[in-house]
Parts: structure tokens; C-alpha cells; sequence
């Protein structure tokens, strides 16, 4: 995966002042509670005495990892829910974020700086979930069988994996070859997205402009209204069938439990832009090769 959210990590919850992640947090709280194990613990502060080996499985039970954190939003809306929190994600700038947001709200939120496809815990962890299309970022299907047979393994017995991702029906018809400009007071960016039909790779050039008077370093006043820093980021996702992902969950070992349109919540179509997938944990040993 290339080095993306790095510069952008500054302005990220800015530019995405509009995502549903309010919507989103009550989604995975509906279908957690439908398909999963994990339930909303009672925070009673620090415990003195030790745990019994039921409870240490009980706090593994509802334990919720959040698989491509990013700054931590929608990880700290469901810690409000109640749900125990655990962040994972490969950008340092992005998890820098997500910590400052915990310091100050004051949530026992554990962030852990991982790739996905190296996921390593000191336990197993009820649910799962990556939202956001975070699993598109991994553009090899053999990449993707890893991750997902690596989520097999931390789940607890039982466990979900509710994660969601694009579909190549959005990247081919909806985004295409587009280009989407914003101009805001004291940031704007220009995306352009190109999508090769060939390999089902989308990429996004992100050119933002952000406002010198927002670094700590800025003397003159005067001289941040008028200077802003530009950097660009380039991204690559690929496209997914909702066939490829039954396929490679079954080859992890998971059981493939339902899918969604992650708009309506109603069931998948062929014109569904981002799709829900619940899979469960049913063993640890029944992963396949992908020829086998």
C-alpha cells in the first residue's frame, strides 16, 4: 500500500465534516447486536480485584476492533456506545489524531499502528469492523484473502466481521473520470479520479491548499491570510464484486452471514455503490488455499 494520509491527515476530519459517521456507528450497533456476540459493557472505573478466567473471556467476548481507525471518529463513537475499543491503522498521522481526540475526550481507547495485512493482538476480539472502504485500499485478492484470514484468527468463537467497501459498479459509473473541486475558507482541495477498467484499480490525485496560518510555526498574521501550503496525495483502491467477497471469506474460513446496501440497508443490488458485509467466525481451521 502506498504512503497515503500523510499531509492529508491534517485536514481529513475537515474535508470529511460530511460523512455520516453518526449513521454509521448505529448501523454496526443494530447489526452487532443482530449477528454478533460483543454487547455494550458497564464502565465502573478501574477494578482492584483480579478478574476470573469468565470474565477475561467476557472482556475478550466484547471486545470491538475497529480495522482502519483513521482518526478515530466513528472508534470513539462506539466506545460511547458502551462497546470496549480497540484502533488499528498504518498511518502514524492518522493515529496521531485519533489519540489527541482520545486525550482529550478521555476514552480507554488502546490504538495500535499496524498494517492490516500483519494484524497482531494479545487476544482474541468479539467483533470486527472496517468501514469507510478501507478493505479497498488492499488491491491484491491474495492481500485481501490474508487480511480476512488474519480477522478469522483474533475473532472470538462466534465473532463478526462487519466491514464495508466499494463496489466496481461506483468506481466504474458514479466516480469514473471525474474531477471535484471545493473551495473553503481556509482549506479547499481538487480531486481527480481516474478508474482503469482493466484492473478495477481507481486512483485519486488529491491536490489540497491549506491556509499557512494554520501551522504553529506562523509569524505574520497578516501573511496567513494570503500564503497556503500545497500538497498532493495519491490514492489507489480496487474495486470488489460482492462474488469475490463471498469467495474469499468462505477461503478464510469465516461463514459468509448476510450483505446490505450500505445506504438503504436494504438488499444488495446491481446498482449498490457501498455494500455491508457480516461474516462470522466458525473455526480456526477450515482456511483454504486459494487454488484449493
Amino acid at each position: 500500500m502506498a504512503k497515503v494520509y500523510a499531509d492529508f491527515a491534517e485536514v481529513y476530519d475537515e474535508l470529511m465534516d460530511e460523512t455520516p459517521y453518526a449513521q454509521w456507528c448505529e448501523n454496526l450497533t443494530q447489526l452487532i447486536a443482530r449477528y454478533g456476540v460483543s454487547r455494550p459493557v458497564e464502565r465502573r472505573g478501574m477494578q482492584t480485584c483480579e478478574r476470573s478466567d469468565a470474565d477475561a473471556l467476557a472482556s475478550e467476548r466484547d471486545l470491538v476492533l475497529d480495522l482502519g481507525c483513521g482518526t478515530g471518529t466513528l472508534t470513539q463513537l462506539l466506545y460511547t456506545k458502551g462497546y470496549d475499543m480497540i484502533g488499528v491503522d498504518n498511518a502514524p498521522a492518522m493515529l496521531n489524531i485519533a489519540m489527541r481526540k482520545r486525550e482529550e475526550s478521555g476514552a480507554d481507547i488502546l490504538y495500535l499502528l499496524q498494517d492490516m495485512r500483519d494484524l497482531e493482538l494479545y487476544s482474541t476480539v468479539g467483533t470486527v469492523i472496517s468501514v469507510c472502504d478501507s478493505v479497498n485500499y488492499i488491491l491484491a485478492e491474495e492481500e485481501l484473502l490474508e487480511v480476512f484470514r488474519l480477522v478469522n484468527n483474533y475473532l472470538y468463537p462466534g465473532g463478526v466481521f462487519i466491514f464495508d467497501f466499494n463496489t466496481v459498479y461506483k468506481y466504474r459509473t458514479v466516480i469514473g473520470d471525474t474531477v471535484i473541486a471545493e473551495n473553503r475558507e481556509d482549506c479547499s482541495f481538487i480531486w481527480e479520479n481516474f478508474y482503469d477498467e482493466e484492473s478495477c484499480v481507481n486512483q485519486y490525485d488529491v491536490t489540497v491548499f491549506v491556509q499557512e496560518g494554520r501551522a504553529e510555526d506562523q509569524t505574520s498574521e497578516a501573511e496567513a491570510d494570503d500564503l497556503f501550503r500545497r500538497f498532493r496525495e495519491t490514492h489507489l483502491q480496487r474495486g470488489y464484486t460482492l462474488t469475490q467477497m463471498e469467495t474469499l471469506i468462505r477461503m478464510a474460513g469465516m461463514e459468509f452471514v448476510r450483505a446490505l446496501d450500505a445506504d438503504s440497508l436494504q438488499e444488495v443490488t446491481d446498482e449498490s455503490e457501498r455494500i455491508y458485509v457480516v461474516a462470522r467466525e466458525h473455526g480456526k481451521s477450515k482456511a483454504v488455499e486459494p487454488n484449493g
